[in-house]
């Protein structure tokens, strides 16, 4: 995965960042029985023997018509049964080979509707006890290129998604490292929920000595410093907590923990979050201080849904987790909602939306070798599906 790759420094780069068709295939065509009357004939001889003696049986000839005349009502002829397996299926059966669907939709009427459409009866659509049942959709009105108000939709689907997903785990405990063990650690005491969820000047130069300290390779002692910064009876912040989770995910200076991992993660999405609720309250439509925090937090915790780390894997969250984290800036997970849409992963397949993702992440600078297909005209926005 790019993320045992991607070093601190990466993240928080990354964080500020944020928070500024082929032809129709033929039918296949089956071969129709010779008319009445010139079917083949066929010889057969019947010999019935044993070991001293051997007798030649002959059967009663008789028409093809007169065959089906002798027949009882309830039976019908051999090669009526026989022909029904291949030109008298049923539309029904027929679905359940590629090439007869696609010849039967060639040959349904343009007034039918499918027996579900009749009942209005629909799929029921997935769901997760990491997703709100009422998650907001979201309203692009005639004015597609608001962008503004587009991605403001978009955070408050963030915030919901974070106070759903915190609902769903225990708070993380506090980490033990005191300040003394940690050197140069600029202790500040700032308590609860009300604590600096955003960085303050003193809890950034923590967080960069932090980093440093983690890329020359002081694994353990980084670690214990965003243990300290992530505290929710202390700092209690959010890029910390981010931070933090990581390095109880992939086990860095620490024994892996992938469960308290999501704890941490879900407690950062959460307390952004409220800041952000705060900053769409007042009227801001490009996000508030904790904007960055919160789409770090989103992207990670599918990645958690979609591997099945700490948490069951939940295709269906991950998939909801990456598009909203995509629709806020994030090209990691532009990347990922276009690898669901193309794979069918949480979702149905649509490789039209696949490249949509696709063209925004490599348009945000983060390409994907092998792609040239969803630069095609087909995949044009604009562009009719056919």
């Amino acid at each position: 995965m790019y993320r045992d790759r991607m070093s601190f420094r990466d993240i928080l780069k990354k964080k500020e960042k944020l928070g500024e068709g082929g032809g129709k295939k033929e039918k296949n065509q089956q071969p129709s029985p010779p008319p009445p009357g010139e079917e083949p004939e066929f010889q057969f001889t019947f010999m019935r023997s044993d070991t001293h003696t051997q007798e030649i049986i002959s059967p009663p000839t008789f028409s093809s018509v007169e065959s089906v005349d002798a027949l009882s009502p309830t039976e019908e002829p051999q090669e009526s049964r026989l022909s029904g397996l291949f030109r008298g299926r049923s539309r029904a059966a027929s679905t359940a080979s590629k090439a007869s669907a696609t010849s039967t939709t060639s040959e349904r009427p343009k007034n039918h509707k499918r027996l579900s459409e009749r009942l209005q009866l629909r799929r029921k659509e997935s769901n997760s006890s990491a997703v709100p049942q009422d998650l907001p959709e979201i309203r692009i009105g005639e004015d597609s290129t608001d962008a503004t108000g587009i991605e403001s939709q978009w955070e408050a689907r963030a915030t919901k998604l974070a106070k759903k997903n915190e609902l769903e785990r225990s708070h993380p405990s506090s980490p033990m490292a005191s300040a003394a063990d940690l050197g140069s650690f600029r202790d500040i005491s700032i308590g609860g929920k009300e604590g600096a969820v955003v960085a303050s000047k003193q809890t950034d130069d923590n967080i960069q000595d932090a980093i440093r300290l983690h890329e020359a390779g002081d694994l353990e002692t980084s670690t214990k410093m965003f243990g300290r910064l992530a505290d929710p009876n202390g700092e209690n912040n959010a890029l910390s907590q981010v931070l933090y989770g990581l390095a109880l995910r992939h086990g860095w200076g620490c024994v892996s923990d992938p469960a308290k991992a999501v704890s941490y993660l879900s407690a950062a999405a959460s307390n952004a979050a409220s800041v952000e609720e705060l900053a769409l309250q007042a009227g801001m439509k490009k996000g508030g201080a904790a904007k960055g925090e919160l789409v770090l937090a989103i992207f990670e915790l599918a990645n958690c849904f979609r591997h099945g780390w700490g948490v069951p894997v939940d295709k269906f969250a991950a998939k909801q987790y990456y598009e909203t984290a995509a629709n806020l800036g994030d090209t990691d997970a532009m990347n990922e909602i276009a690898w669901c849409y193309n794979e069918g992963f949480g979702c149905k397949k649509d490789r039209y939306a696949s490249a949509r993702y696709y063209r925004l992440a490599e348009k945000g600078g983060n390409k994907t070798l092998g792609n040239t297909w969803i630069w095609k005209d087909k995949y044009n926005q604009g562009s009719s599906r056919k």
